[in-house]
């Protein structure tokens, strides 16, 4: 077990899940709503307790794949939707995973990462996405922590930061967060060409 999920191992196992809202997030599941291939091959990185990969599962998507270093929520998914394939549900380090996605999904798992991996990052979702695949969801557009998680930012620094990699196709204020996150949330379209 390395260090990483080491800690997040302890995070579910005390309870520290502040960033579990309980439901799939108003922006994502607006998005969703308006997805009509339902043979999209999805992934959830980071995916945490994953209501994401819940609602697309119940809505017919039947492609959807979640990773997290911590099994801790992969079994908690499975044990509230016994339904979901088992294989879909990768065990791993994101940054080691090898696959490609039409469309991959950002709920929390950016702001999880050190800073210091966000090129990583960029580069890491444009090797797992297919042509023309797309990178969709939401990024705090606040300082927050500079020692732990949750990590912040602002929409110019990424706006440079994925602009090497992704052509931007909406990033802005999202205008129907939950409200404790009202006005601190992005919501984001990359497209990779």
């Amino acid at each position: 077990m390395n260090y990483y999920e080491t800690f997040w191992n302890h995070k579910y196992l005390s309870g520290e899940t502040g960033w579990d809202i309980g439901c799939v997030s108003t922006p994502i599941k607006e998005y969703i709503d308006q997805l009509s291939d339902k043979n999209l091959k999805i992934l959830i990185p980071g995916g945490g307790n994953s209501y994401e990969a819940e609602y697309l599962f119940e809505n017919g998507f039947n492609n959807v794949f979640v990773v997290d270093i911590s099994s801790i929520p992969l079994k908690n998914l499975a044990e509230r939707l016994p339904s979901f394939p088992k294989d879909n549900l990768l065990h791993a380090d994101f940054f080691e995973l090898e696959d490609t996605f039409d469309l991959i999904l950002e709920q929390t798992f950016f702001c999880a990462l050190d800073p210091s991996f966000r090129k990583e990052y960029v580069n890491k979702m444009y090797k797992l996405l297919k042509p023309n695949g797309k990178l969709v969801g939401l990024l705090f557009n606040i300082p927050l922590n500079d020692d732990k998680p949750p990590f912040g930012g602002n929409k110019d620094e990424y706006e440079k930061l994925f602009s090497e990699k992704f052509k931007i196709e909406k990033m802005e204020t999202a205008y129907n967060s939950i409200p404790p996150r009202a006005g601190n949330e992005l919501f984001f379209i990359l497209k990779r060409e």
